[in-house]
């Protein structure tokens, strides 16, 4: 069902529309996200659209309308105009716990002769921001002009940055909001925030990890699903070659939650140091595919064979360390990195109750324990405490004794740690048989091909 309109509408008239169930047109949807760009469209209002829109849902062409007008609220880049002739490749998670693949994979890719140029964003709800990560190396700056983020891109081939003030300012209004206003959990606004970032940004490939399980935005398989193939459907209509990979979150990716500990394992991640099993084979099925999609390798396996020699002859290690001296931090990050990491006052053990095998965990628990330490924000540009979070993580199958704790808890006072081993116990569950689920469920091609 349609109601007629005219060319403008009071904003007010275009959300109770919404509200009512009601399909917005092309004009109301850009007359919307244009008030979110030019700041004529109050909190108060882009808060209930994003609140109508969870509650109302949009179709698939609302949902095309809304991300290529958020697109547009901004500039679109030309990286053929700005002198780039290698492959420009972008991987974005929909946000997990202990998620640090873009820290290591875009490097590995820019070792295989791509130029990565990686808009990423702070953290939202329990998940953590790969933006604020990275901010807990000293000097590292995020936000960038575009020619900033061009010399970074000649400097080491990748750049994970902030989307700026000029490239789909829309989102970055209403991605603020989402997170306080208890919207972030909707496949079109998802969707939309997603890809008018990457659009603009101007890829020639992109490749999706979707997230499912308790610690992810679509904790369901089927509802991962949807998002896959909303993702999948809008990035082709708007001519960018996409793949999407559902992948489990039933447990943290990696044995650390916390910026400053999480940027620690990418580090020893990168120097070989250390490779925790399901970071490394998730982060090698995801440039693999990216890899392929490109046309830079021709099957997985020579695809995958790329990453572990850039990984293996220090050429991923080196064009990190480029990038971080390039966006302001220093050049030896590789070699002083961990040692020059902020860290908190209160370091302690979480023992569990009783011996037994990790069966269960709830991920969504652990972030929020995270954030709850300071690690993440509960308003719009609160400050975060880098040092803050967990590490030596337990993971499902692991035996836990009075020799292994559940997880070491990272906080700034005693209170705080108190209140973390508290909700870290609690987050576990050591009954019954353990089933590892698996690391990929699917992946999703332009035409829903179910890849292996």
């Amino acid at each position: 069902m349609r109601e007629s309109s005219a060319a403008v509408l009071l904003p007010q008239e275009i959300l109770r529309r919404k509200l009512l169930g009601l399909a917005l047109t092309a004009p109301e949807i850009r007359q919307l996200v244009e008030g979110m760009a030019n700041g004529s469209l109050g909190d108060a209002q882009a808060g209930a659209f994003a609140m109508a829109v969870c509650a109302r849902g949009m179709s698939a062409a609302e949902t095309t309308e809304l991300t290529l007008a958020m697109r547009d609220s901004g500039r679109v880049l030309d990286w053929r105009a700005l002198g780039f002739e290698r492959p420009m490749l972008d991987k974005h998670s929909t946000g997990g716990v202990g998620d640090l693949v873009s820290l290591v994979l875009g490097p590995m890719l820019a070792a295989c002769g791509a130029c990565v140029p990686m808009l990423s964003g702070r953290g939202l709800g329990h998940t953590g921001g790969t933006l604020d990560k990275l901010e807990a190396i000293a000097g590292y700056q995020c936000d960038v002009s575009i020619d900033q983020l061009c010399q970074t891109l000649h400097a080491a081939g990748v750049a994970i940055v902030g989307a700026g003030s000029d490239l789909a300012p829309a989102d970055r209004r209403l991605y603020a909001i989402r997170d306080v206003t208890g919207t972030v959990e909707s496949v079109a606004l998802i969707t939309a925030s997603i890809l008018s970032k990457k659009l603009a940004a101007h890829p020639d490939a992109l490749v999706l990890d979707i997230k499912t399980g308790s610690g992810a935005l679509m904790p369901t398989l089927s509802q991962a699903r949807e998002l896959a193939l909303s993702l999948v459907a809008v990035a082709t209509r708007a001519g960018l070659p996409t793949r999407a990979l559902i992948s489990d979150m039933n447990q943290p990716l990696a044995p650390a939650i916390g910026n400053a500990l999480e940027v620690a394992v990418a580090l020893r991640y990168l120097r070989g140091d250390e490779r925790p099993e399901r970071l490394h084979r998730l982060s090698l099925r995801l440039g693999s595919e990216l890899l392929c999609l490109a046309g830079l390798a021709v099957g997985l396996g020579e695809a995958e064979a790329r990453l572990l020699a850039a990984l293996e002859q220090g050429h991923a290690a080196e064009r990190f360390a480029r990038m971080v001296a390039a966006l302001g931090g220093s050049s030896s990050v590789i070699d002083s990195g961990l040692a020059d990491l902020a860290k908190a006052p209160l370091i302690a053990p979480v023992h569990a109750e009783h011996d037994g095998c990790v069966s269960a965990i709830d991920a969504r628990a652990l972030g929020l324990v995270v954030v709850a330490l300071g690690g993440g924000r509960s308003i719009p540009g609160a400050a975060i405490d880098y040092r803050v979070g967990l590490d030596r993580v337990a993971a499902i199958g692991d035996y836990i004794d009075r020799e292994r704790p559940l997880a070491f808890v990272h906080a700034s006072d005693a209170d705080a740690l108190a209140r973390a081993s508290r909700a870290v116990r609690a987050a576990f569950t050591l009954v019954g048989d353990p089933q590892l689920p698996p690391l990929v469920y699917q992946c999703i091609g332009v035409d829903d091909t179910e890849l292996t």
